[in-house]
């Protein structure tokens, strides 16, 4: 069995590849390890050689997702078994810089999975003059056949079922943070969001300080959500792509079916459920968002 521990990195497409290159770097802080023929970039939010990947394309996009899984069995003996349960895959050794060896495969949306052991750790540390996450915390898909991707995540990568709202959006995880993935519906395959992690409340209000002076305003947020119960805000970056910043999340204890008890849980113990709304404090939010991801929806035609 697949033991996936990790997202790792995400990998997008970018009409506009050197004006998101800066957002990243020098907005929310990430460092730009390694760039291939000023066509694609490799950066860190600290440790790994890469935590989101930017390449130049005519599209905008998410593309690839990396996931770190566990040495129990060799990548090519991971590959033997996706052939039995009748998943193609491809082994690459030296694909991309900071990697020497991925298992890639796609999801039912068609989105490239990266399985990876092993990068590359040149620990260009954390930023002090910028947003600077303390990681990439969670992708937050749009899927055609949510239950599909649900099956496959679960089924084929060991992910754990946390939370529902509604039948609009389904959380998983591979570790102990409430969602490393969520994938809802909304009739057509994007990115819904891209979450980084940051320290505390208050580092909220500096990153709102800081998206504030270099002309960014939040969207929504932050606000406590109902699944995962993270402290969130939402702004767009220069393509319109999503990003969440978050401190808080729950974490799942997986073995008792719960979450460590906080003092704003309603419930204790809390445990996996379906939630009405996604915000516990207003209910506006997801009216907003929605018209927001037609907007993306919009731009990428």
């Amino acid at each position: 069995m697949i033991k996936t521990v990790k997202l790792t990195y995400a990998a997008l497409n970018c009409r506009n590849v050197k004006k998101m290159v800066d957002y990243y770097e020098n907005v929310i802080g990430l460092t730009v390890v390694e760039s291939t023929n000023d066509d694609t970039f490799y950066l860190s939010t600290g440790l790994e050689h890469h935590n989101l990947v930017l390449t130049s394309s005519e599209n905008s996009e998410l593309s690839t997702i990396g996931f770190h899984v566990a040495a129990d069995e060799s990548l090519l003996e991971i590959q033997k078994n996706l052939k039995a349960q009748g998943i193609q895959s491809e082994l690459k050794h030296d694909f991309q810089p900071g990697v020497h060896e991925l298992l890639e495969l796609e999801d039912p949306d068609g989105y490239k999975v990266h399985l990876l052991q092993n990068i590359e750790m040149p620990a260009p540390g954390f930023k002090k003059n910028s947003i600077c996450p303390q990681k990439l915390g969670h992708i937050a898909l749009g899927s055609l056949n949510p239950e599909l991707s649900n099956e496959f995540y679960m089924k084929v990568l060991n992910f754990k079922h946390t939370d529902r709202i509604g039948e609009r959006a389904i959380f998983l995880t591979c570790n102990s943070d409430h969602h490393v993935l969520n994938i809802s519906k909304f009739g057509h395959k994007m990115m819904h969001h891209i979450a980084f992690e940051l320290k505390d409340s208050s580092h909220h209000t500096l990153s709102a300080d800081f998206l504030s002076q270099n002309g960014k305003a939040l969207s929504w947020g932050p606000f406590r959500h109902t699944a995962g119960h993270n402290l969130a805000s939402y702004h767009h970056d220069p393509e319109l792509n999503v990003i969440e910043l978050f401190t808080d999340m729950d974490q799942f204890i997986p073995e008792l079916n719960y979450f460590d008890p906080r003092p704003w849980h309603a419930e204790l113990p809390m445990r996996p459920k379906v939630w009405e709304n996604n915000c516990t404090w207003y209910d506006s939010f997801e009216k907003n968002i929605t018209d927001y991801v037609l907007d993306k929806v919009q731009l990428t035609k």
